[in-house]
């Protein structure tokens, strides 16, 4: 038993165990002079400190020197599985190259193809685990992790079994996401009828081998004109529904293609992106359980002016998440209070809206909302430690690293200057 003291405020976001929508984003249920106690991998219990001290009176205790306590955050989009940086398109767009140009050229998505093409699988876990700390460092504790840089059954699979290495290696939660439509393969685009060979292949091939491994939780599509349409994204989410799968979209990142209603419309778990979401889509998403996670640091990084319509979307009552996007071309960090402090000067949220976008929304965009995301007792003890006095300050401080220890299911991630327990 471990008993967490001295926080000079406990965000807790503790209420129901679902996405929070409207002013319900507004309300984290800080608590001061408060304590949090955890057994094992769970919260015990959460209240007043000298209460909970004479209840626990022989816990460890794990003092909090005044910061702020809070739910670790979550990252609920990445793509960590990669190999080299591709830190020469940023060049590339700052001459004038926009996302779609560079992809048809070869580079893009397809640069980091086959990259992870060459490379082993212990190679590129070696390169992620590093990366997986530096996020811990950041304050986040549970990571979703998408294939889709390798395009082949085999190196699909290279990938997801490399997440799933990395994930009996850390304390992180890491949850796995087959993305094998991430892009038509350049081999494919080439050859005579070599679209539907590739939609073919991932239906028939490719996900059979996915589920048959059991190396994912969710399959994912890039559904944007140029990529995959709409009607190819609906052939590979219900075959993956069918398969077992739960859903996940990239929708609606560069133009309003009708990828946030489809979301909407297959139940998907989380519609990813939507910074060119329609008036239709903005409503679908509204009247459906599907999570919009917006990725601010992916627009910043590409230089984009527009950002995803997040006031409107919570106006409107839609459920709305943040994420990083953290991947080799578009958004290079694992800074996850940078998304927040751009959640609120990009995206107009309030501080706490940013905050519960991060933790109790992000969990629900991976469908754990029911036990990861808040303090309070039997949720996961997932917890982290910033060195401010005001939640505000999260977001406020722009860029800096505030992290001062973080714990997933009760282990120690990123100790930082705390003991490892």
């Amino acid at each position: 038993m471990r008993l967490f003291v001295g926080a000079g405020q406990v965000v807790t976001c503790a209420g129901p165990g679902r996405a929070r929508r409207g002013s319900e984003m507004r309300d984290l249920a800080i608590r001061t002079d408060a304590a949090v106690a955890v057994e094992g991998e769970r919260i015990a219990a959460v209240g007043p400190r000298a209460a909970l001290e004479r209840r626990y009176p022989d816990a460890d205790r794990v003092e909090c020197g005044g910061g702020v306590l809070m739910p670790g955050l979550v990252d609920s989009h990445t793509h960590a599985i990669f190999g080299r940086p591709r830190y020469e398109e940023q060049e590339q767009r700052a001459a004038g190259a926009d996302y779609l140009a560079i992809a048809a050229a070869g580079g893009g998505i397809h640069a980091s193809v086959r990259d992870l093409r060459r490379r082993s699988g212990d190679e590129l876990l070696a390169l992620a685990r590093p990366r997986l700390a530096r996020l811990a460092a950041y304050g986040t504790t549970t990571v979703e992790i998408k294939s889709g840089y390798g395009l082949t059954i085999e190196d699909e699979l290279k990938a997801l079994r490399v997440i799933a290495g990395l994930a009996a290696t850390t304390p992180l939660r890491l949850v796995p996401t087959w993305l094998g439509a991430h892009e038509i393969p350049l081999e494919y685009r080439s050859a005579p009828g070599g679209r539907q060979a590739y939609m073919d292949l991932l239906v028939g091939e490719m996900l059979p081998a996915v589920v048959a491994g059991r190396l994912a939780c969710f399959a994912d599509v890039f559904c944007e004109p140029g990529v995959f349409t709409v009607e190819e994204t609906r052939r590979v989410l219900e075959a993956a529904r069918a398969a077992g799968l739960a859903l996940k979209m990239h929708a609606d990142e560069l133009a309003p293609a009708g990828g946030a209603e489809l979301a909407a419309g297959l139940g998907a778990t989380s519609a990813d992106h939507l910074a060119a979401i329609s008036a239709s889509g903005i409503a679908a998403l509204a009247a459906a359980p599907t999570v919009a996670t917006l990725l601010p640091g992916t627009m910043l990084f590409l230089g984009k002016a527009a950002q995803a319509p997040a006031r409107a979307l919570i106006d409107a009552g839609a459920a709305v998440a943040l994420a990083t996007d953290f991947n080799p071309g578009t958004s290079p960090t694992v800074n996850f209070p940078l998304i927040l402090t751009l959640g609120v000067s990009q995206l107009r949220l309030s501080a706490a809206e940013a905050v519960m976008a991060a933790t109790v929304n992000g969990a629900a965009a991976l469908g754990l909302a029911d036990r990861v995301g808040q303090l309070a007792p039997g949720f996961s003890a997932d917890l982290a430690l910033f060195d401010i006095e005001d939640i505000r300050e999260l977001p406020y401080w722009y860029g800096d690293r505030r992290c001062r220890a973080t714990w997933s299911r009760g282990k120690a991630c990123h100790p930082f200057d705390l003991p490892v327990p």
